[in-house]
């Protein structure tokens, strides 16, 4: 791995974990650790001894926002050629699944940072929220959209435009977690799930992560079709006939990722 300096990447069998490491700045997502943050996703993601991706912070914060220090004086062409905002955008093109790992404060772009993921595991101490209105800005990296798209109107608009913060039973109720868990097996617990996902057919898991993706994005007709082309297209695979052939004879299926 390339050498950072504000994550923390590490592999454990076939899980690649990534750690948020500003700890005092509070793992406010500046420009390098964003940078950073995608070259090392990217990197994962072509790891074939890679199979899923966790990112964490610490025990006390997952991503504090943005790094208003660095935004307070850019101007509209400062924003847009900086990139910043297009670096969600090549998190959401990783095509291994990412888990975010989310204790204590994941709040503006850090809370849009752990949408960005497919599956969010949250210890007991998450609390979620958008609160760049108390800035005079909005949710610049997807948090109006993800966010609508997962609470419904009425909650999004709460927290977008009156700085509402959900804790973690809040976030399970509202489906924006996929569990809570003690503060002291979050991380294990991310790592667990990681792990099953990294076992299954890589070629599957992609092409099934991609579905449920385009589900969110387009027509019931468009998503279906979609989920039938790729259905009739993973029977080209290798994957495919030993995975059936495997349930036949009764036997674990040796995944080649072919």
């Amino acid at each position: 791995m390339d050498a950072y300096e504000t994550i923390l990447v590490e592999t454990r069998g076939r899980v690649g974990l990534v750690r948020l490491n500003r700890p005092r700045a509070f793992n406010a997502l500046n420009s390098q650790l964003m940078r950073e943050l995608t070259n090392a996703l990217t990197a994962l993601d072509a790891d074939p001894a890679v199979g899923a991706i966790v990112i964490t912070g610490n025990e006390r914060v997952f991503a504090a926002g943005a790094d208003i220090r660095e935004m307070s004086t850019a101007t509209p062409v400062d924003m847009l050629v900086s990139g910043y905002i297009d670096l969600f955008d090549r998190i959401r093109s990783v095509t291994k699944p990412i888990i975010a790992a989310v204790s204590g404060w994941a709040l503006g772009g850090g809370f849009e940072l752990a949408m960005t993921c497919d599956m969010i595991i949250a210890s007991e101490s998450a609390k979620f929220g958008q609160p760049e209105i108390n800035l005079g800005i909005i949710p610049g990296a997807g948090g109006t959209q993800r966010l609508t798209r997962t609470v419904g109107k009425y909650l999004a608009m709460e927290m977008v435009l009156n700085d509402r913060r959900l804790s973690a039973e809040e976030a399970a109720r509202w489906g924006l977690v996929n569990r809570v868990v003690p503060v002291e097996r979050y991380l294990d617990e991310a790592l667990t799930l990681a792990e099953q996902l990294a076992a299954r057919a890589p070629l599957a898991l992609r092409i099934a992560k991609e579905a449920v993706n385009k589900a969110l994005e387009t027509s019931l007709t468009e998503g279906l079709a979609y989920e039938r082309r790729v259905f009739f297209l993973l029977f080209a695979t290798e994957d495919q006939k030993e995975g059936m052939q495997a349930f036949l004879e009764k036997r674990e299926p040796a995944w080649r990722g072919q």
